[in-house]
């Protein structure tokens, strides 16, 4: 039970900083509003968040002798990991300047993403400066693709938003 708990919220902090970041980035570069980055996020935590949580539940499902508790607590897990997370990315939006929030919340995300790969490292004994710049290296192509995404909708599509 313990390893369904440990891939769940590994599964569901990862997801969220990733796909929360590359969201909210993209958003933010491509319409330069409040409104659509809070929206953003708000989506993320409910539907992507639920439909993590199905995943792993239907990933865990697939594999032969599976305990039922084991793939409840994995979902339940990456649900309330991810949901909680993505919604901790809604504090730089609402409290600061969109983009000063931006750059906050990339260092927050980078930060917890960090935090669980070092963890991770130590728990298997790897190096983790290894593994914390693989991670991490990850999530900064995610931000620079979808800045740069965003700012080809916004030349492409014009402006949405104020």
């Amino acid at each position: 039970m313990r390893a369904s708990l440990k891939r769940g919220i590994s599964f569901g902090l990862t997801s969220g900083v990733i796909t929360t970041l590359g969201l909210l980035v993209g958003l933010q570069s491509g319409t330069h509003s409040r409104l659509a980055v809070i929206g953003g996020i708000l989506t993320i935590a409910i539907a992507d968040a639920l439909s993590d949580a199905l995943g792993m539940h239907i990933s865990k499902e697939s594999e032969s002798g599976a305990n039922p508790g084991a793939l409840w607590l994995s979902a339940l897990s990456t649900l309330v990991s991810k949901f909680f997370l993505a919604i901790s990315f809604l504090f730089p939006v609402l409290f600061l300047p969109l983009t000063q929030a931006v750059w906050v919340s990339i260092a927050w995300g980078l930060s917890v993403l960090g935090l669980l790969s070092y963890f991770i490292a130590r728990s298997q004994g790897s190096p983790p400066a290894k593994t914390i710049g693989e991670h991490v290296l990850i999530a900064v192509v995610v931000v620079i693709l979808t800045h740069f995404t965003g700012v080809w909708i916004s030349h492409e599509f014009g402006r949405i938003g104020p």
